[in-house]
């Protein structure tokens, strides 16, 4: 299997500073090639360029700038055009589907923050043993830097990649041939509903918080956010305190990125040990936090009518923090690995479908947390009856694989004959 290894460098001040300007060079490698693309089309008779043609120009750049571009690896150049090609044949993809082109862009020096060798040992090397502190990694033009190895790494290394996230530095390693480690069986399977309320909510009634990371530093992020933007924009990006402020800013955002891909870690980790299979909806996170589309007014021309913008900017943000699309991406990584089987479902209407006589209708859903069946008269928690569905639309592939723990089993749990000691109904609400 492949997997990828993330690890924190510890570079030197002027190693930072190398590793600064081998970016700064690599992007201006991107947009001097994303030019020539351009006006290539646009002045020679529509001529298109790829990247052949200009991996063929490296040498000569290198030699009329070496101080610039002939310091770094080659390897790694070529690599960035590839990156410009592979954006202009999704250009094109999208132009042949009728989506929306999205025509590859300048990059600026802020927005780019990747480099990739292409082969272990071609202008950088892993230089690294587990656990060891003297783990390093070895890129030309910069030396060996220091690596915060905190896992050992397995399989062959195949790619190296050097990433900057605010002021932190990273190394990531793609590697395949990695073995899998399976864990014990425990013949369970689980259905989860991801939430805002709750973060998500098994089949067995169990709510997990939802951490709301973002809400908790909202105050400090207010904050950050009013200073940076006191500053007169004549000044901007040239004052030494506005790039502070804007420094703070992006080190809270990283905060909380990290917190909430922790999380998603540690809460996959904790489900995969406990059960074989999970079953879960298969979540549109990008449908869902989608702006909702303007209202012409047909008596006032040029008007518009209220589209509840407002109420979705604030339903928006708490499904993106809560960051349900990070978690099912994590979990379906580490059941890979695990040797677990992870299951998406339709989500339609499974907050509104009674589990016990199947009625589906709007008027289930009384409020955010409860469900009330208008036609049996069932009432439970909604995220618990939503986990229920997810589970019971499972259960074809699931009978397959393995069977609900009857113990832990509830009464409008659907499609399983073996269940033996039900969980009194609503007892889990």
């Amino acid at each position: 299997m492949i997997r990828a290894y993330k690890f924190l460098l510890r570079p030197t001040a002027r190693q930072i500073v190398a590793l600064g300007e081998m970016l700064r060079d690599h992007c201006s490698l991107y947009n001097g090639a994303l030019q020539e693309r351009r006006d290539a089309y646009r002045h020679v008779s529509k001529t298109t360029v790829h990247y052949g043609e200009q991996s063929v120009q490296l040498k000569e750049i290198r030699a009329f700038d070496p101080e610039r571009q002939g310091r770094w690896s080659f390897s790694s150049q070529q690599a960035t055009l590839r990156r410009l090609d592979k954006a202009f044949v999704a250009f094109f993809q999208r132009v042949r589907a009728g989506d929306t082109p999205g025509y590859p862009r300048f990059k600026g020096i802020g927005h780019f923050n990747t480099v990739v060798f292409p082969k272990d040992g071609d202008g950088c090397r892993w230089d690294a043993t587990p656990h060891d502190p003297q783990t390093r990694v070895r890129l030309q033009g910069i030396g060996h830097i220091r690596v915060h190895q905190h896992r050992p790494v397995r399989g062959r290394i195949k790619t190296i990649s050097v990433k900057r996230e605010g002021s932190r530095w990273y190394v990531a390693l793609a590697c395949d041939q990695v073995p899998a480690e399976p864990l014990p069986g425990t013949d369970v399977v689980i259905g989860i509903d991801m939430g805002v309320e709750h973060f998500l909510t098994t089949s067995d009634g169990e709510h997990i918080a939802n951490p709301q990371f973002l809400n908790a530093a909202a105050d400090e992020l207010a904050e950050a956010q009013r200073h940076l933007a006191s500053f007169p924009r004549r000044t901007r990006q040239r004052s030494k305190k506005h790039r502070a402020a804007a420094h703070k800013v992006t080190r809270i955002y990283s905060k909380i990125r990290r917190q909430r891909l922790d999380h998603a870690h540690k809460t996959a980790l904790a489900l995969l040990r406990d059960y074989d299979v999970i079953a879960h909806e298969r979540l549109n996170t990008a449908g869902m936090t989608r702006t909702p589309k303007i209202k012409p007014d047909p008596e006032q021309p040029g008007s518009f009518l209220p589209n509840g913008t407002a109420a979705k900017a604030g339903l928006n943000r708490s499904i993106l923090d809560a960051g349900g699309g990070v978690f099912l991406a994590v979990l379906a990584n580490k059941a890979e690995s695990a040797g677990r089987s992870v299951i998406a479902v339709d989500p339609r209407n499974t907050s509104r479908t009674c589990p016990c006589c199947g009625h589906t209708a709007q008027e289930n859903r009384i409020t955010q947390a409860k469900f009330a069946c208008t036609a049996c008269g069932f009432a439970a928690n909604a995220d618990h009856v939503a986990a229920t569905n997810v589970l019971n639309r499972a259960g074809l592939a699931l009978c397959n694989v393995a069977k609900p723990r009857p113990q832990e089993a509830h009464a409008f749990t659907l499609g399983w004959s073996h269940v033996r000691t039900p969980r009194p109904v609503g007892a889990a609400g």
